[in-house]
């Protein structure tokens, strides 16, 4: 519970959501606080949703496949399913990408063999790489490696952020970009405007 810049509004967070009350509890309410002061709208509650995204998806990154291009400065963090082709297009564009680093989230919502290949992908000594090869060239990893995927993790996580599908794509500083597929120009820029925050 904190205060907000406003008299006796209060913004309490509680599994990621984001709800506004006043000083007694007698009244809570869900949506948007806009900062219409100074002539320029400025939507509190997006940014900050996008503050709290940033922080759960850094503390969650050791649940994803980390890739990094270039000296990686710039982050992008991604949910993904083995079987989507949208994901496989989306393959093709990040491998366009020069200094960054890719969190993949693996999120097997499409089909048992998903949650499979996720698994062989996880559980492969080089995660990064058996990545690659499954989304840019078909090729499942054929290890029998058993470990301990955190595929119900990343699921919940995707559920607290409302990810309907995949690919779904977050930038460093928590703004959701685009829903589905994004060419590698518009990330590029995504990426630009987050790192100059």
């Amino acid at each position: 519970v904190t205060r907000t810049p406003f008299a006796g509004i209060y913004e309490v967070v509680f599994n990621g959501q984001i709800a506004y009350t006043d000083e007694k509890l007698n009244f809570v309410f869900f949506g948007n606080l806009v900062d219409v002061r100074a002539g320029a709208e400025r939507n509190l509650t997006r940014e900050r949703s996008a503050q709290l995204a940033s922080q759960t998806l850094r503390k969650s990154s050791d649940n994803a496949i980390k890739r990094v291009r270039g000296n990686g400065k710039r982050v992008l963090y991604t949910f993904e399913d083995p079987n989507c082709g949208f994901c496989r297009e989306l393959q093709k564009e990040v491998m366009k990408l020069t200094d960054v680093t890719i969190y993949t989230f693996l999120w097997p919502i499409l089909s048992p063999d998903s949650v499979e290949k996720s698994k062989a992908v996880w559980c492969s000594k080089d995660r990064a790489k058996a990545w690659d090869d499954i989304m840019s060239r078909g090729i499942v990893p054929q290890n029998s490696a058993k470990c301990d995927a955190p595929l119900e993790k990343n699921h919940e996580l995707a559920q607290r952020f409302g990810i309907r599908g995949t690919p779904a794509i977050f930038l460093a500083d928590g703004r959701q970009v685009g829903s589905g597929y994004v060419p590698a120009s518009e990330l590029d820029q995504a990426l630009n405007s987050a790192a100059a925050k």
